[in-house]
Formats: C-alpha cells, sequence, structure tokens
C-alpha cells in the first residue's frame, strides 16, 4: 500500500494505494498519526485507488477520529468504491464518519 500526502486550504488529503489490511494498516497508522501529530485538525481520506479494507484498516480509521475529535478536528472519508462502501456499512461505521463521493465535496465538509 502507498499513502500519497498533499495539502489544501490547511486540510491534510491522504489517498490510500492498494490494500488496507493488517500488513499495511501500521504504515497508514504511522502517516495519519504524523498528520495529527503535527497540528492537522482536518483529514480527508480518499478511498478512490483502495482495493481493499480490512478490520485492522477499520482500526486504524476509528483511532485517528478519535484522537482528532478530542481536539475538535474531524476526518472525512471520499471516493469509496461500492464493495469498500459496503464494509463500511456491514460494520457500522457509515454512521461514525462523513463519506463523500468526491475530494470536492469532502473538503467542503470542514
Amino acid at each position: 500500500m502507498e499513502v500519497l500526502e498533499k495539502r489544501q486550504d490547511g486540510i491534510c488529503i491522504l489517498e490510500l494505494l492498494g490494500r488496507l489490511d493488517s500488513n499495511t494498516s501500521p504504515e497508514f497508522e504511522k502517516k495519519i498519526f504524523e498528520v495529527i501529530d503535527d497540528g492537522t485538525r482536518s483529514v480527508v481520506v480518499n478511498f478512490a485507488s483502495l482495493d481493499y479494507i480490512s478490520s485492522a484498516g477499520l482500526r486504524v480509521l476509528l483511532k485517528a477520529a478519535k484522537e482528532l475529535k478530542r481536539s475538535d478536528g474531524k476526518i472525512v472519508l471520499c471516493s469509496m468504491k461500492d464493495y469498500i462502501k459496503e464494509v463500511f456499512e456491514i460494520a457500522g461505521f457509515v454512521s461514525l464518519f462523513p463519506i463523500t463521493s468526491s475530494v470536492v465535496d469532502a473538503v467542503e465538509e470542514f
């Protein structure tokens, strides 16, 4: 898995490429917590190039969301493929995260 980072108007946009599973989630966790520890309070996670997510990936997102909430921050998820969104629905995560159809829509959530 690869994590691409870009910034737009103080918002950190992380694009995930490949698979987010038990093998790659530590790398993603390290990256997202580096961003949070640097003081970023607005994070968009772009799923457009993500092919798979496991419960380990969901755990990292939940942990990061809780950390951001403590400092009045927020994570918005975007551009999910239907089968990835279905994982979020089954896990009950659609009520925990704002999910938009595009990066543009996600940025507007802030």
